[in-house]
């Protein structure tokens, strides 16, 4: 007997067939600069040592490191057969660290890209990793995975030292507390909660336990992260981005409503804005004073699953496999918000940008390329409908 997983084959709703089609015309948009890579995106991080890049891991296994202006990926890590959830440098950037499907956590040499060690430890995927120095300088590796466990390592030896049990709910997210001396980490799991530990040194991790509950959302929070005031703003499930006020016992002064999963959220205090990252593809930036949304940039094509800062730029990463950049300077988002609002005058700008260029398209060379790009464009929605895709 035949098998098929061919969506031809089965009945679909008018809806989905819908969702299809226009995640495909979406494809072709340009917003944000897209840099297409052959898999799914699942985290991003910037390269502090080289301003203008970001790594990247892919649902195919692998660790990109790619640069922003030339759109190159420089360096690939190889060695998992399982896709990679999280990723963090070690902090003089030698190291590079994922977490992944397959229980391990993955490194290796930076400049080479070899493998290093492989930690084994944890009894579900790999969800979160962080890099970070105790008071006395002393390095510590720290992950967190879907059993609901935070594990400690001396990243040198590769020697677990703690196991903190969490429950039975997943460890999604994982931030260290910028105002404590001490390493104070914030934990996101799939439950409603947040919940913290403190680590003073390698030596004292025997003992550790989590704080009570900090009980902000309705459901599974995603992601932390902490301002320079050493305030909190979270991600949820339940559809909001939240700030939880430190003087005031942790809880949410502003909510950010969305309209789908809220996966992300960073804060670039230059310009005073929260960045969001949804499910429904869109990028928002938001006033951090007043929480008002401010603009929404809109390119991804499917569920936008992370978020990083690289100068004045929002990086944003998608399981639609493209990398995009985001300005946040005030007058490019005053343009793009007038561009969005008068998507003609937009258009008939790009057209005139065109004419007055020279080594611009003569007019049958576009209308040539236009019938060509229409035609791939059908071909492509053909095939998708025909579950060819």
């Amino acid at each position: 007997m035949s098998i098929s997983s061919r969506p031809d084959h089965f009945f679909q709703t008018d809806s989905s067939l819908d969702a299809i089609n226009r995640k495909a015309r979406k494809s072709y948009n340009t917003s944000g600069t897209p840099i297409k890579l052959p898999s799914k995106l699942l985290a991003v991080i910037p390269d502090p040592a080289h301003p203008g890049a970001v790594y990247v891991t892919e649902s195919a296994a692998t660790v990109k490191r790619v640069q922003l202006d030339t759109r190159e990926a420089t360096h690939t890590y190889r060695g998992p057969s399982a896709p990679l959830t999280s990723l963090c440098l070690s902090a003089d950037g030698t190291q590079l660290y994922a977490g992944c499907w397959d229980k391990l956590i993955w490194s290796w040499d930076v400049p080479t890209c070899a493998p290093s060690l492989k930690y084994q430890g944890h009894t579900d995927f790999v969800k979160s990793t962080i890099f970070l120095k105790t008071r006395a300088g002393q390095d510590i590796l720290v992950s967190g995975g879907a059993e609901g466990d935070v594990l400690i390592w001396n990243p040198e030896s590769g020697q677990r030292l703690a196991v903190l049990k969490g429950g039975s709910h997943a460890i999604q997210g994982l931030v260290v507390d910028p105002l404590e001396e001490d390493l104070r980490l914030f934990t996101a799991f799939s439950d409603p909660g947040i919940r913290h530990f403190t680590i003073s040194s390698l030596e004292n991790t025997r003992n550790l336990s989590f704080s009570p509950s900090i009980s902000a959302h309705d459901t599974s929070v995603y992601k932390l992260c902490f301002d320079s005031d050493g305030d909190l703003w979270t991600a949820s499930a339940d559809k909001t981005a939240r700030h939880l006020v430190r003087a005031d016992s942790w809880r949410a002064d502003t909510t950010l409503p969305h309209p789908d999963f809220v996966r992300d959220v960073v804060v670039h205090e230059r310009y005073g804005w929260v960045i969001t990252a949804c499910r429904d593809e869109e990028v928002r930036i938001w006033n951090l004073a007043t929480g008002e949304l401010h603009h929404t940039y809109s390119g991804h094509f499917e569920e936008v699953t992370g978020l990083c800062l690289v100068g004045d730029k929002v990086v944003s990463i998608s399981i639609d496999g493209t990398i995009r950049q985001w300005s946040l300077q005030p007058n490019d988002l005053h343009k793009a918000k007038e561009e969005a609002a008068n998507p003609d005058k937009a258009a008939e700008d790009s057209t005139q940008m065109k004419i007055d260029d020279p080594s611009a398209l003569t007019e049958e060379e576009q209308r040539e390329l236009d019938e060509l790009m229409a035609n791939e464009e059908q071909e492509l929605l053909d095939r998708m409908a025909a579950g060819e895709q």
